[in-house]
C-alpha cells in the first residue's frame, strides 16, 4: 500500500491527549488499538505527516491487517476519520476531539444519575464510606467518570455498599482494577441476580476452581497461586478468553517441554496461539499439523551430505587380502 497523510488541528509542539479519550474510550479499547492511536497522533504532532501501513505494523511487529483493524475501529468510535480509496487503500486520517459522550447507545447499563443525585448521594456517610474505601483498594483518587460509575451501581443497579466493596476489592484481587471492568463485573452480578456479599462470593469461587485447575495442570498441588502467576492466569481467562481445555493443553505442553511449571513459557504458547485466532482445540491440531508439514518439506528439500568416511583408525592403512586356505596348508605342511 501506498503512502496517506495523518493530520490534527490541535495546537504546539506536543502531543495533546484528551482526558476524555483516558478516561472513557481508552479503557474500553484493545490495548494494540490504543498505542497505535498514541502513536498516529505522535507521528502528526507538527500538523501532518506522510505515513504508510507497511511502516507502522513494522513498529510494531504485527500486519498490516491489524493496523487496519484499529484505525476502523477508531473510525467506529468517531475520533478518527478515515478515508479509503475505491481498492481499499487508507488515504489520509484525521483526528477528531473525542466527544463529551461515547458513541453509544442508550442501555440500561449506561450510567444516568442526574447532578443532583449525585450531589445528595455524596452527602450520605454510607457513600462517602464506599468512595473512601474505593480510593484504598485502588491506590488513587477517584475521577469524576469511576466516581458516576460507582454512584450509578450503587442507586441505579441497586448494589448495596457492602457488596461494592467487594466488588472492588475482587476485581483489585484479580489484577484488574479499571472502572470499565469493575462495572462489567457488577452489572453481571445484577443480571445474576446477586445481592449479598456470600452470593457473589459463590460466583467468584469459580475463578478459584480455574486457578487451582491451571495449577494442577503444572503439576503444582500443595500451594495457593502467586499474584504474578494470577495475572497470567486472569491474562489468559479474560482477555485472550481462552477455554480451560485449551490452557491446561498449553500447560501440559510447558512442562513436557521445559520440564517445570513455567508460567512465562505457557504464555508464550498461549499468546501465540490468540495471534492465530485458536477458538478450540481442534484449531491446535491444525497448526501442529501445518507445522508437520512444513518441516517436512524442509528436511525433504534439503541436499543429504555425503556419507562420511570411517573414522576407525585401523580402517585408515590399506587392507591386506589373504588365503586362509592356503595359509592352513602351509602351517600344515601339506
Amino acid at each position: 500500500m501506498g503512502q496517506f497523510e495523518v493530520y490534527n488541528s490541535f495546537p504546539g509542539d506536543f502531543t495533546l491527549i484528551s482526558n476524555r479519550f483516558l478516561e472513557d474510550y481508552m479503557p474500553k479499547a484493545n490495548g494494540e488499538f490504543v498505542k497505535i492511536y498514541l502513536y498516529l497522533l505522535r507521528c502528526c504532532q507538527g500538523g501532518r505527516a506522510k505515513m504508510e501501513l507497511s511502516s507502522i505494523a513494522d513498529t510494531f511487529n504485527c500486519t498490516e491487517t491489524d493496523i487496519l483493524r484499529a484505525l476502523r475501529y477508531w473510525k467506529e468510535s468517531n475520533i478518527l476519520d478515515v478515508s479509503f480509496d475505491q481498492d481499499g487503500n487508507v488515504t489520509s486520517v484525521r483526528f477528531s476531539v473525542p466527544d463529551s459522550k461515547l458513541p453509544e447507545k442508550k442501555t440500561p447499563s449506561s450510567p444516568a444519575v442526574s447532578r443532583n443525585r449525585l450531589r445528595a448521594l455524596r452527602d450520605q456517610e454510607e457513600v462517602r464510606q464506599l468512595l473512601f474505601i474505593a480510593e484504598q483498594y485502588l491506590g488513587r483518587i477517584l475521577t469524576s467518570t469511576d466516581t458516576e460509575t460507582l454512584l450509578y451501581l450503587y442507586d441505579e443497579v441497586h448494589l448495596s455498599a457492602e457488596l461494592l466493596e467487594y466488588l472492588i476489592e475482587y476485581c483489585v484481587s484479580k489484577g484488574s482494577p479499571s472502572m470499565a471492568y469493575i462495572k462489567k463485573v457488577g452489572l453481571s452480578w445484577a443480571q445474576q441476580k446477586i445481592t449479598t456479599v456470600s452470593q457473589a462470593k459463590e460466583e467468584t469461587n469459580l475463578y478459584n476452581k480455574n486457578y487451582f485447575t491451571i495449577l494442577r495442570a503444572f503439576g503444582i498441588t500443595n500451594r495457593n497461586p502467586l499474584d504474578k502467576e494470577i495475572q497470567y492466569m486472569n491474562l489468559w481467562l479474560n482477555q485472550y478468553g481462552f477455554t480451560m481445555d485449551i490452557i491446561t493443553e498449553a500447560c501440559s505442553r510447558t512442562v513436557l517441554s521445559t520440564g517445570k511449571a513455567s508460567f512465562s513459557y505457557a504464555d508464550s504458547i498461549l499468546e501465540s496461539w490468540f495471534k492465530k485466532g485458536v477458538h478450540h482445540l481442534s484449531d491446535i491440531d491444525s497448526l501442529d499439523m501445518n507445522f508437520q508439514q512444513k518441516k517436512a518439506e524442509k528436511a525433504k528439500a534439503r541436499p543429504k551430505a555425503p556419507a562420511a568416511g570411517s573414522k576407525n583408525k585401523f580402517n585408515n592403512f590399506h587392507q591386506r587380502n589373504y588365503n586362509m586356505a592356503e595359509l592352513e596348508r602351509q602351517l600344515l605342511g601339506k
